[in-house]
């Protein structure tokens, strides 16, 4: 194909993407608010009576049964199935956008701020997938989806940037390495900062009294295992971080002549790094949990929004081009 048709392809994709990818928010949240829950078990006694010993006194057994669904549910829509679909046919068409605009640059597609916002997207979507399947966190949906449907929105609406070739100081085997691994590292941050804004949510609502059981928060798991898993996802997430800033240390020395030059974005990118590390050390070693934690994490979080748009928008330096 020409290098127009796959740009054209590209930007098709990139429609059926975001079309998905609402859709799939609104299924998460009608999943939370009104979906399909577990039917509590049924206690059945049968009158089977068995003998304890050669004169032993009959006993009589009690078997715990599933109780079958009711006519109600079996219409009931499944939205926890529907989301999940329309998610992972979101994560595809999100695929095909990266690729087909990377064959029609023929360079990797990540060369300005929208290619840049569109891979951390896409890397958010797919860390939340990886979670889902492994920890069954389909609670965390709706959020993780509106911040991919915020930032594709933002990338095609103020940051779309025609097919073209890059700065020659982005033309290197160097940002295979280094962008990509900062790519995993803040889709993954993402997902880790969508569960802490849950468990803070969850902790003040569990502080103003008991849960009801048809509320939206019943869905949500405990305090604990939000807690959990923020702490897991940011575990992964924060050595690739680290290898991202060294290599862009060693990429900066092949194209500027210096390690380290305390440009905006590496001044950022290394603020990024303590306050991710000052809270897992405080996690570790002073045995922080709950909220104190939970503010902590989330001020390295906001500290790694504003590397991405403060600094590329507020302030001049080397990384200016992106």
């Amino acid at each position: 194909m020409q290098t127009a048709d796959l740009a054209n392809m590209s930007d098709k994709l990139m429609l059926s993407t975001v079309v998905l990818y609402i859709v799939a928010v609104v299924a998460y949240a009608a999943d939370l608010g009104f979906g399909r829950r577990r039917q509590p078990a049924a206690v059945v006694r049968t009158e089977a009576k068995v003998l304890v010993g050669a004169d032993g006194p009959d006993e009589t057994v009690t078997e715990v049964v599933a109780a079958p669904p009711a006519e109600d549910d079996r219409r009931r829509i499944d939205w926890a199935r529907l989301a999940v679909v329309l998610n992972v046919l979101g994560w595809a068409a999100h695929l095909g956008v990266i690729l087909s605009r990377g064959l029609a640059a023929h360079r990797w597609p990540w060369g300005n701020m929208y290619e840049f916002l569109t891979a951390i997207a896409f890397a958010a979507v797919t860390a939340y997938l990886v979670v889902l399947a492994r920890y069954k966190a389909r609670f965390l949906g709706a959020f993780v989806m509106v911040a991919a449907v915020i930032a594709l929105g933002v990338a095609n609406i103020w940051l779309y940037d025609s097919v073209g070739p890059v700065t020659p100081a982005l033309n290197s085997y160097w940002i295979a390495i280094h962008v990509t691994a900062a790519i995993i590292a803040t889709g993954s941050f993402t997902v880790a900062g969508a569960a802490t804004i849950m468990y803070l949510l969850k902790s003040r609502r569990e502080a103003a009294g008991p849960i009801p059981e048809q509320s939206v928060w019943s869905r949500v798991p405990g305090v604990e295992a939000l807690d959990r898993l923020a702490l897991r996802v940011t575990t992964f997430a924060f050595p690739i971080w680290t290898a991202a800033i060294v290599m862009g240390a060693i990429w900066a020395d092949e194209a500027w002549g210096r390690y380290w030059g305390w440009d905006p974005k590496e001044t950022w990118s290394f603020v990024t790094w303590i306050a991710y590390a000052a809270f897992l050390h405080a996690r570790a070693t002073a045995g922080w949990k709950g909220r104190k934690a939970a503010v902590l994490s989330l001020v390295a979080f906001a500290c790694l929004i504003f590397n991405f748009f403060g600094v590329n928008y507020m302030f001049s330096g080397l990384h200016s081009y992106a």
